[in-house]
């Protein structure tokens, strides 16, 4: 019998493409919740293409009362009307994508909903863009934090970071090129979030990954 594989990712808002490939290439995948909550990661933000190049979206968090919050922990902030916003800009950039108008109907109630926990928020959006990609992965929350690893068990918690350049800290992820709305004006920009691949490809999203 072959050894299942299995991967260990953090939760991620609307996460990049790589995070999706490990999503359809390991067996199992354990998202982690009992990790330090840390900003500036794809925890709580996303990055997607916009006609003048990448951005950024945040969701606003709850500030907690310790350090060292555990990330099942986090709660969303209301601060700034960011649903409003981040939907705004979804729509701005995506607006002229072949597939915006045929998925936006599944992605808007998520921006009119609101979540307590981001770590829910995350959970049920990754789910539905399974779903609407197709790929069905076994995933799980972890039940402890672990240190050590198996055979056969990967760690991509702190490798899939917006700080940190793929290229370098994860040599099995090589970015597959497809069509952009605005790659004559700005050139393939690889990694993006999964949006811009589904609200791109559409149902040829899953070859691309």
């Amino acid at each position: 019998m072959k050894e299942m594989n299995i991967a260990y990712l953090s939760s991620a808002y609307l996460a990049p493409v790589e995070y999706y490939t490990k999503l359809l290439a390991y067996d199992k995948v354990f998202v982690e919740q009992y990790d330090h909550y840390i900003k500036q990661t794809y925890r709580n933000r996303c990055t997607i293409a916009g006609p003048s190049g990448e951005l950024a979206l945040s969701i606003p968090t709850v500030k907690p009362d310790t350090l060292k919050c555990p990330m099942k922990d986090i709660r969303i902030s209301d601060h700034g009307n960011w649903r409003h916003l981040h939907w705004n800009a979804i729509e701005s950039a995506y607006n002229n994508t072949p597939f915006f108008e045929y998925y936006k109907d599944d992605f808007r109630p998520f921006y009119e909903k609101k979540y307590e926990f981001l770590i829910d928020f995350n959970e049920e959006l990754c789910r539905m863009v399974c779903e609407l990609i197709d790929i069905h992965p076994t995933i799980e929350r972890t039940s402890e934090y672990k240190m050590e690893f198996a055979p056969g068990e990967s760690d991509f918690r702190e490798v899939i970071h917006p700080k940190k350049d793929f290229r370098e800290v994860d040599k099995e992820f090589v970015p597959q090129p497809y069509y952009q709305v605005f790659e004559s004006k700005l050139g393939f920009l690889p990694n993006l979030s999964i949006i811009d691949l589904l609200f791109n490809m559409g149902p040829e999203s899953l070859l691309v990954l």
